[in-house]
């Protein structure tokens, strides 16, 4: 029970990001600088209260790993813009546990079992058609359609599951498979959260206008960093399956926050497909949890 309620404030935490950022305003690279610096006071206080020992390798790893996380932040921020969160948020969260999904199985051979492939393709074929239903339009309603770009929210959000899939790779395959690195998430926070700024400052070119987007947008750092601090203590508590399949709940916040908070109209269709596509996402997510706990 302690590791579910734990995982609770991972779920409002990440879940809520999106929202939170898009209520404040900005462009979507004054988002993500903004949160870049609020995730480095955070990393830099647990740090200091924590003192952890950190090599060059885990630095390197830690700063490669921002940068790729930060391709995949602008990439989801304009995504959100072009499509709305409620339709950006699902479609980028399931993409993730998609190809992510299918590189741990082809690239490194996660799955062993026959139940895991099973089970696997079962939860990745559910995702697929959880996505159709998030992104369903009702050809009817042109006012929903009013300011969104579908083709460029799509473009953002192939590079930014470019990114975020190599992110989570690199954390989870390649630094102990490369460089025989092992860590925590307190140890990594801080060089991670150092790439992030600079990789920030090179998807918005070193042009990014330091307006007062930037500085409230330092919130949601700070909510991304309680996400991971509480995700950990999750898994500590309750197991890394419980933690996984909580986490991708935060779906959930996002796509209700963008059309409760955010004003993104939907008809009635659309909030059937909506609904349809969210019971389906997190189907997909914790069938992916089981097949991770079947290792």
């Amino acid at each position: 029970m302690q590791g579910i309620l734990l995982a609770l404030v991972t779920i409002f935490a990440w879940g809520s990001i999106g929202v939170v950022a898009n209520k404040i305003g900005g462009d979507a690279n004054q988002q993500t600088l903004g949160m870049t610096l609020g995730a480095f006071v955070f990393a830099l206080i647990v740090f200091l209260f924590r003192m952890p020992t950190l090599t060059w390798q885990i630095f390197l790893i830690g700063f490669i790993g921002g940068l790729l996380w930060a391709i995949g932040q602008v990439g989801q921020f304009n995504s959100m813009k072009y499509m709305g969160v409620s339709v950006a948020s699902p479609l980028s969260s399931g993409s993730q546990l998609v190809i992510g999904g299918l590189l741990g199985v082809f690239a490194f051979h996660e799955w062993t079992k026959q139940i895991q492939f099973i089970i696997g393709f079962i939860a990745m074929a559910v995702l697929v058609v959880g996505f159709y239903f998030s992104a369903k339009r009702d050809p009817e309603n042109a006012v929903v359609e009013e300011g969104r770009n579908y083709t460029k929210g799509l473009t953002a959000l192939t590079y930014s599951t470019l990114g975020y899939v190599l992110y989570v790779i690199l954390f989870n395959n390649l630094a102990a498979l490369w460089f025989n690195v092992h860590f925590d998430t307190l140890t990594i926070i801080l060089p991670m959260s150092v790439g992030m700024i600079f990789g920030a400052l090179v998807m918005g070119r070193f042009k990014i206008k330091m307006e007062k987007y930037v500085y409230q947008n330092m919130i949601t750092g700070v909510m991304f960093g309680v996400g991971n601090i509480f995700m950990l203590m999750a898994a500590n508590a309750a197991g890394n399956v419980i933690a996984f399949s909580f986490s991708q709940l935060g779906v959930i916040i996002a796509t209700i926050g963008g059309i409760l908070f955010l004003g993104e109209k939907k008809t009635k269709k659309e909030l059937v497909y909506v609904g349809i596509g969210i019971v389906l996402f997190v189907t997909g997510a914790i069938l992916l949890a089981i097949v991770k706990s079947k290792g």
